[in-house]
């Protein structure tokens, strides 16, 4: 839970340390502002991600379930900028699926932490494996960092790909061809 009569704190004091006025007319309200924010888009730290996933259906299909294009939002936890994107999640069932909507959920969930992005793809990856009990799942996400966009090396529209394998797919090279021909069949 944030915390937010210290964030207001702390944002008055980076006010004053860049050279502002924390009191001037249009900053005066900023460190409210900020700490509600930081509430809102840091939501995720006090859920359990897992919970989500709980919510099964039986299902006798042992075919590939792909949720795909899921956009998100998230925190880079070095420089606390936002980078955001989509994440594909797809998984092999193994007796039970659950409702797509609750494959968005885990990742809202997770992206609303202080993240780096190559442990949000293991997050999500570790997550559907525990709850679903799958034979096996795969997470992409593709993600563009403010951090290096606006700032640093500033290079707008540089995106990052990372990839988490679990279970079958980590030796099938079939499962895996077909996990990225399905997400090029947009």
């Amino acid at each position: 839970m944030v915390d937010e009569e210290k964030v207001q704190q702390a944002v008055r004091l980076l006010l004053e340390g860049i050279g502002e006025d924390p009191d001037r007319e249009g900053l005066a309200d900023t460190p409210g502002r900020v700490a509600r924010m930081y509430s809102e888009v840091l939501a995720g730290m006090t859920e359990e991600p897992g919970q989500h996933l709980r919510r099964t259906f039986t299902s006798t299909s042992a075919d590939m379930v792909l949720e795909r294009d899921i956009t998100f939002f998230s925190t880079c936890e070095h420089h606390l900028m936002p980078f955001f994107g989509k994440a594909h999640i797809a998984y092999l069932p193994d007796g039970k699926v659950t409702g797509l909507s609750k494959l968005a959920r885990t990742v809202e969930v997770y992206a609303r932490r202080l993240q780096m992005q190559e442990r949000l793809t293991g997050q999500i990856a570790d997550a559907v494996m525990e709850e679903l009990g799958c034979k096996g799942a795969m997470v992409m996400v593709e993600a563009e960092h403010t951090c290096m966009t606006m700032r640093g090396v500033k290079k707008p529209g540089s995106s990052t790909v990372t990839v988490a394998m679990r279970g079958c797919f980590e030796t099938d090279v079939r499962l895996q061809e077909q996990f990225y021909r399905m997400l090029q069949g947009r």
